[in-house]
């Protein structure tokens, strides 16, 4: 099965902080990889690392075989919206909204690639099929949701342009266990056959049976799969 990402000996960090050691990962194409561990240990910074938005970095990210890592200690996010384009999405911790514009108009921001913009209407539309409670909220404006549709809101951004990886932080974080129950039902359901997923989640027993394999962080290093190594 072809290698969608890997990493290798990846560090990076903000500012004189290192987060993460020389993080090794490969993942799948068709997999979902739960990432696991205690705040602060590294599960974010990971996801930022990935997509160019950390401090600086060293260390080789290859995406579909393409090198897209290496050395950088400034200009955090100028080569993300490239790695957009290439086929890489993100859901960033957090709602990551902008208060002051609709349902629709926050979606219509995920639409950054020129065929995601043409088709941007019929990929509403289908974000409204995974996430129903946003159909009758189109036009409602984000700040004024409650804690699971802005999540619903911040996800359906993300799948507004077509990706082979999809970076997924905390998507339960602050919600109520059945709004979470919600929310990671509807990511169960995204087809991954063509792609992966990576979801960042303190919660275990939300990723247990439902992805290919749980990975954990301790102290920005990888601990091995869970069940075969402690996260403490």
């Amino acid at each position: 099965m072809p290698e969608i990402l890997k990493l290798r000996k990846l560090s990076a960090g903000y500012g004189p902080l290192r987060v993460l050691h020389e993080v090794d990962l490969t993942v799948q194409n068709g997999e979902r990889i739960g990432l696991v561990g205690l705040n602060g240990h590294g599960k974010t910074t990971l996801l930022r690392a990935i997509t160019h938005m950390s401090g600086w970095q060293q260390g080789s990210i290859k995406f579909n075989d393409v090198e897209i890592g290496g050395s950088r200690s400034i200009g955090a996010g100028r080569r993300t919206p490239k790695l957009v384009r290439s086929g890489i999405a993100i859901a960033p911790q957090g709602d990551a909204i902008f208060p002051g514009l609709s349902v629709r108009k926050h979606l219509e921001c995920g639409a950054f690639t020129k065929l995601a913009w043409k088709e941007r209407k019929n990929r509403i539309e289908k974000i409204f099929d995974i996430f129903p409670p946003l159909r009758s909220l189109e036009h409602s404006l984000v700040g004024k949701l409650s804690g699971g549709e802005r999540r619903m809101v911040s996800i359906g951004r993300m799948l507004m342009v077509e990706a082979k990886l999809y970076l997924i932080d905390e998507p339960s974080l602050g919600l109520a266990p059945k709004i979470s129950n919600g929310v990671m039902e509807a990511l169960w359901k995204l087809p991954v056959e063509n792609a992966a997923m990576i979801i960042a989640e303190q919660n275990v027993n939300l990723l247990s049976g439902k992805v290919d394999r749980i990975v954990g962080m301790h102290a920005g290093r990888m601990r091995g799969e869970v069940g075969h190594v402690s996260l403490l």
